[in-house]
């Protein structure tokens, strides 16, 4: 005895794909900041980043970074770069020579190393959600 086969009508299911993570487009890399490298106005000076979790610079336990002088360029950084928070050192001369002396001025300031982790530049804008900002 043969067996007959029934037709069944040839149907197409489908869902919704629904993500349950956030995935960047390509070449979304996020936020840029705006920011300037202004510390010290053009003097000359270093650069401590905060290390040990204490406010106000210990220069036996904070981590000397590098000299500095301002360049005083606009920077853009994707604000998935490190901001680092420092301190940039001058030393002043204070009262009359030859009775005077020299006093260190210390700043804070937010670091960034620049897009290759290689430079610095400091800012003395500490409010970061002040800075300007541009979707990359």
């Amino acid at each position: 005895m043969e067996k007959k086969r029934a037709y069944v009508k040839p149907s197409l299911e489908s869902e919704a794909f629904v993500p349950n993570t956030y995935v960047a487009a390509c070449g979304d890399s996020g936020t840029t900041y705006k920011f300037t490298c202004d510390a010290g106005g053009g003097k000359s000076g270093t650069v401590y980043l905060e290390t040990n979790g204490r406010p106000g610079l210990q220069k036996n336990s904070d981590q000397y970074l590098s000299g500095y002088h301002a360049c005083g360029t606009t920077h853009e950084a994707d604000s998935d770069d490190p901001f680092l928070k420092g301190y940039y050192v001058t030393e002043e001369y204070v009262g009359f020579w030859p009775f005077g002396h020299y006093e260190e001025q210390i700043t804070d300031v937010i670091v960034w190393r620049g897009p290759y982790g290689n430079n610095t530049h400091c800012t003395t804008n500490l409010d970061q959600d002040s800075w300007e900002t541009a979707k990359s």
